[in-house]
């Protein structure tokens, strides 16, 4: 990646040693400023990102530094090296080990890789076209989501104090951790407390194996390991869980900005059909396809049914239906396109002078390609078979994953399926 402009170091000291380390690895050209310089050198040269030494006495030059580099755009890196305390909102940690700073050049050129994205959506943003999209002023930490692992003391006063924050999903085990990776959008990860040594050097060398998750911020709130991992915003924060949030903040807002400048990119590009703050179709891609579907569907004298625009238009992976127990048709259009019935909802549809038990019917995009019509006409007792065989199913499952916690394995209590009041053996 292209440097943009010069590196600006910011110390009292006569040459700290990472600028030597910028210097041999090419980030030229280098600035030296003292911390009463620093505003002046910062509005002479212009440049790409500030690194600064943190030392006694510059926390108040510190803060008006950060204050005027928050309004900057596109995004100004801050690094702090070695902060003794909690750092400004936008002022990016950084703690040498063993009088190391070889990871500081890749912390760098991760947060200069954000400013070349913050570029490009600026340049994108001036062309003269009808959909042109705007990009969000608010705090990407606002929609910033941490994944917070640990069981230890600390854990309570820390999922309070990040929650405070951003969104936090919690995990008590390394293994619910990587469910949560695998399944949802991160932007962070704080690792307490109460694993050994080895199970986090397992945890981190698969971060570091994996490119989805190597450039996550990861933050370490013990010293047991040292940062030795090709992970580029790893970070150990120990101390009270305040200032772990406050240093982990930074660069967990970073990483969200990141992700919110890549939507804005994807939203440019598909025309304004997808929005930049969730990623999702917007309602007039909607209404796009549903309009490209009706035409395609009457040029060619077929009807367009619900299922039919959910799965060959949108995409929708499974479509969810409920009819009242006592409505024959509606049950029976929906059998007839292949859903199943998968549940009997008690009481959930409200009439006037009473309330109505639903059946609960699933279709998915494979079962609604690959099958037929049914013909077979809708009847209760067929409906409640095929319930009671799901039930079944899912409780056999149950017994196998009960039989497999005796080697360990937690097992899967039933708490949401049921053919009748539970027996006593559940309570035990």
């Amino acid at each position: 990646m292209s440097q943009q402009g010069p590196i600006v170091v910011v110390s009292n000291a006569p040459r700290p040693a990472f600028a030597i380390t910028l210097d041999e690895a090419g980030m030229f050209p280098v600035v030296d400023a003292s911390w009463a310089d620093a505003l002046r050198a910062i509005e002479k040269v212009q440049p790409a990102a500030i690194v600064a030494a943190a030392s006694g006495g510059t926390v108040p030059h510190l803060a008006a530094l950060a204050k005027q580099l928050a309004a900057r755009k596109p995004y100004l890196p801050l690094v702090v090296v070695d902060p003794a305390s909690a750092l400004p909102e936008n002022a990016l940690p950084f703690s040498q080990h063993d009088g190391k700073f070889t990871r500081l050049i890749a912390r760098l050129n991760a947060a200069l890789r954000v400013r070349t994205l913050h570029a490009t959506v600026m340049r994108r943003q001036t062309e003269d076209r009808p959909d042109r999209i705007t990009l969000a002023d608010s705090d990407p930490a606002r929609d910033a989501t941490v994944l917070l692992i640990g069981r230890g003391a600390a854990y309570p006063a820390l999922s309070v104090t990040l929650g405070e924050r951003m969104g936090v999903v919690g995990a008590l085990s390394i293994e619910a951790a990587a469910k949560h990776l695998s399944n949802r959008d991160i932007d962070g990860i704080v690792l307490g407390e109460g694993f050994t040594a080895r199970v986090m050097d397992a945890f981190l060398t698969v971060l570091s194996e994996d490119s989805r998750f190597r450039n996550l911020p990861i933050l370490l709130t013990s010293n047991q390991l040292a940062p030795d991992y090709d992970l580029p915003n790893l970070e150990i924060i120990s101390g009270d869980p305040a200032r772990v949030a406050a240093n982990a903040l930074p660069l967990i807002r970073q990483h969200a900005f990141e992700a919110h400048l890549a939507r804005t990119l994807r939203s440019i590009d598909a025309g304004g059909l997808l929005d930049p703050r969730s990623g999702l179709l917007t309602l007039q891609a909607f209404n796009r396809d549903f309009a490209t579907a009706v035409y395609q569907t009457s040029s060619r004298g077929a009807g367009l049914s619900v299922a039919r625009f959910a799965f060959d238009h949108i995409g929708v992976h499974r479509l969810e239906a409920r009819a009242v127990v006592k409505n024959g048709r509606g049950n029976g259009a929906l059998q007839k396109i292949g859903a199943r019935p998968e549940g009997t909802l008690a009481s959930s549809f409200k009439r006037i002078d009473r309330f109505d038990g639903q059946y609960l019917w699933g279709l998915n995009a494979d079962d609604w390609r690959q099958g037929v019509l049914v013909r077979k006409r809708f009847t209760d007792a067929d409906a409640c078979e095929q319930i009671a065989a799901a039930i079944e199913s899912v409780e056999e499952r149950l017994r196998v994953q009960k039989r497999a916690a005796s080697v360990g394995r937690p097992a899967l209590y039933r708490f949401f399926v049921t053919n009748g009041l539970p027996d006593a053996s559940d309570h035990q």
